[in-house]
């Protein structure tokens, strides 16, 4: 039982790491996003703000107009593009359940302490500009194809991001993780 039990010890250990980091960088993001009062005040967070902030100057330097307006009656911030109210921004827009999700997978496949470091930051950029570039063209995409929005904001667009995390972890298991240099032996 206990050599069947050693075989199945890497499985093991990437199961508790991951599910221990997921389970606490939720619980603390539930309680960074508790600190605002969104059913009576309508208010954003920073991060979705600052977000919805960054889809507008992207959107700029593409050469549309876009304006940002508080919704009035949900927690979300209107995007117009050229004058057409073309999508809102809520919380699940701003990424940080995907960086989580990035987070978590990295640290159970952790390779050196450094390089791992570097890797979340690195990549944790990469994804939130990904996210960034992804509702700018979600949004420009919905001013010009507005009766296509079940596609591209139900499957184009989460494929997109998705697929995106997903290369970034084949990178990181195949070169940089403890799994990589277990292989170049």
């Amino acid at each position: 039982m206990k050599k069947h039990l050693q075989h199945y010890r890497p499985f093991l250990s990437f199961l508790v790491k991951f599910f221990a980091v997921y389970g606490g960088l939720t619980l603390l993001y539930k309680w960074y996003l508790s600190q605002y009062d969104s059913l009576i005040a309508f208010q954003m967070d920073g991060i979705t703000t600052s977000v919805a902030n960054q889809v507008q100057a992207v959107a700029r330097f593409f050469g549309y107009e876009c304006q940002l307006e508080w919704h009035t009656s949900q927690s979300s911030i209107k995007l117009i593009l050229d004058g057409h109210y073309v999508s809102r921004i809520v919380e699940g827009c701003n990424a940080v359940s995907v960086v989580i999700l990035f987070i978590a997978f990295i640290v159970a496949f952790s390779g050196k302490w450094m390089q791992t470091l570097a890797y979340l930051i690195i990549g944790s950029i990469l994804i939130h500009l990904m996210n960034v570039l992804r509702i700018v063209f979600l949004s420009i995409a919905l001013l010009h194809y507005p009766e296509q929005e079940p596609l591209l904001h139900g499957v184009v667009f989460p494929l997109i991001i998705y697929g995106f995390v997903f290369g970034l972890w084949v990178i990181w298991v195949n070169y940089f993780s403890t799994y990589a240099e277990r292989k170049e032996k």
